[in-house]
């Protein structure tokens, strides 16, 4: 069997085992593809011979869009692997891809796929100074970016070849490729541990770390991904997500076109609920993905009817507050499921399509993915129910890891000690193995010897109509040691006064068990990654530096109200 076949072989099988989750971690097997793999020409390509079915449409902020079929993007991705080619770039060659929502991005994706070149997925938004890091760190030889950002790219020092999407003085011009005559690519005999793609993390606690992908890892492991957003042949997927970041490779280009659906995306500058409600019903979307963030903000706007055929609600990114879920379901009659993964992996645990949702719980370990908790006290397995680190097995590498940290043998000794792989994430599993997240285990802490999950405090904090999001961390008391303080961003309208401080403390202490309460609150913007994430390191470090003298006060205090003493 040929590795097409044995690829469709394997994916067939979950589609056939969806909404059955117990049999298809029971009976699916990743599949055997030998010697050589590459995703692009023995995937794509073979799905797209002669396919005039929409892969990717590309929607701008007037509405209008940007179409390409299935065959349309493989002879593109030619004529572009074909162009690359022509300017230098060589199988192994890492190349720096800094492109928006725009059709360059998905075609240029699979061009340097096809030659075996290493894709360096980065974000637009990037600094100067993480720009030139990732350049550095990269070992970049190449690096591919619209016009409009070529001059930022310009004061990074270095020797790579410089193309832009569009006309720029001392740059090739990428468009210029479509003027070749589409020929075939021939396979760059990539082999299953090639290298294929290099990201770098958002940075929640530390300096971003360099994650190495192979040619299977992501393009194969995303057949967990596929089964966890209940993706078919023929869908309409949309997911809000930003490009150069690993969720957007995961739900805007491999788990939609391993299903051969169709990839719906957003070009907007900025967010806009009411022109992506507009969008849901427009392009009659069967799924649809977005962070939590993202879900709160379309409830505040009123999700109005339900778009005609989206079958599929999924959120992704950070977890899933319960809140959130029911409000979905009284306004569309859909369950909204959250999964999770990480950048080092695809989809690990999910809540997937005919699976019953337990509000809090992220879902079950997914087909081919050997989810455990650790004990982080003894170092092995939890059994049964219980809470510990969520790690992978490694006794039989888990297909959809990465090979590591790229140099960086400190970082992998800690991820993959104890003949495990160390997500860094605390959850807990029931009876009926469903898992829920508590937390980074940077960000656990105990108060008053009770161990505190800041996630629990800040779902219960979010409901409150103030409250837009919300950061716990552990703040120093000279009793207790530690006591949960919120860090609070308000929601529109609302001020940052001693009533609505009270409101909110208020509102916790009713919700939330004794030894749970918020004893503090501070309204102020949350400090974030580029990539959205909350930097908890930076609000803890506050904290101390409070304690120290070198953080002026500006905290409400459940003791400065009579009524909330305890």
């Amino acid at each position: 069997m040929n590795a097409t076949d044995a690829y469709r072989q394997s994916r067939d099988q979950l589609l056939r085992l969806r909404g059955e989750h117990a049999r298809a971690v029971a009976e699916f097997r990743w599949p055997e593809l030998g010697t050589r793999f590459n995703w692009a020409v023995d995937w794509f390509d073979a799905i797209a011979d002669g396919n005039d079915r929409p892969a990717l449409v590309v929607v701008a902020e007037d509405g209008s869009a940007t179409e390409r079929t299935f065959a349309e993007m493989s002879r593109a991705s030619d004529c572009l692997a074909s162009w690359l080619s022509m300017h230098g770039v060589r199988r192994g060659d890492p190349v720096l891809l800094m492109l928006g929502n725009q059709v360059e991005l998905w075609e240029a994706m699979l061009a340097i796929m096809k030659l075996g070149a290493v894709i360096v997925p980065t974000t637009t938004a990037v600094g100067p100074a993480d720009l030139e890091d990732r350049i550095v760190r990269g070992r970049v030889r190449h690096v591919i970016c619209d016009a409009a950002d070529t001059e930022s790219v310009d004061q990074v020092p270095g020797d790579y070849t410089r193309i832009s999407v569009g006309a720029t003085e001392g740059w090739a011009n990428l468009r210029t490729a479509a003027e070749l005559a589409p020929t075939g690519v021939a396979h760059p005999g990539t082999a299953p541990h090639d290298p294929l793609l290099l990201y770098f993390t958002s940075g929640t606690t530390s300096r971003p770390k360099l994650v190495e992908h192979t040619q299977v890892s992501y393009p194969v492991g995303h057949l967990s991904t596929m089964y966890w957003l209940g993706l078919r042949p023929g869908d309409v997927h949309l997911n809000l997500s930003s490009p150069g970041w690993a969720k957007h490779a995961w739900s805007c280009f491999f788990a939609p076109w391993i299903a051969e659906a169709t990839v719906v995306v957003l070009d907007y500058r900025r967010f806009d609920a009411a022109a992506l409600l507009d969008q849901l019903h427009r392009r009659r979307v069967t799924s649809f993905c977005a962070p939590p963030t993202v879900w709160r903000m379309l409830i505040t706007a009123e999700l109005g009817e339900r778009p005609e055929v989206l079958r599929e609600a999924i959120a992704a990114g950070e977890p899933l507050n319960p809140e959130v879920i029911e409000q979905v379901r009284r306004a569309w009659g859909l369950t909204v499921r959250d999964g999770f993964g990480q950048t080092e992996t695809t989809a690990q645990v999910g809540n997937t399509p005919g699976a019953a949702v337990r509000p809090g719980s992220m879902g079950r370990p997914l087909p081919g993915v050997p989810v455990v908790l650790v004990d982080q006290t003894t170092g092995r397995p939890v059994t049964g129910a219980g809470e510990g680190e969520l790690c992978l097995d490694l006794s039989t590498r888990p297909l959809p890891l990465m090979t590591g940290y790229r140099d960086d043998l400190e970082r992998n000794a800690d991820a993959m000690s104890g003949d495990y792989y160390h997500t860094g994430d605390v959850a807990s599993r029931d009876a009926e193995g469903y898992v829920t997240y508590v937390g980074r285990t940077d960000d656990v802490f105990k108060a008053s010897d009770y161990k505190i999950s800041p996630f629990e405090l800040e779902s219960v904090l979010i409901e409150h109509p103030a409250v837009a999001e919300a950061a716990v961390v552990p703040a120093p008391d000279s009793v207790r040691l530690a006591v949960p303080k919120a860090y609070i961003a308000l929601a529109p309208g609302q001020e940052p006064t001693e009533e609505t401080a009270l409101s909110i403390l208020r509102h916790a202490r009713e919700r939330l068990s004794p030894y749970q309460r918020v004893r503090r609150i501070e309204f102020r913007d949350l400090p974030k990654t580029i990539s959205g994430k909350i930097r908890r390191i930076e609000l803890r470090k506050r904290e101390q530096e409070r304690r120290d003298g070198r953080q002026p006060s500006n905290e409400w205090r459940d003791d400065q109200f009579p009524g909330l003493k305890s």
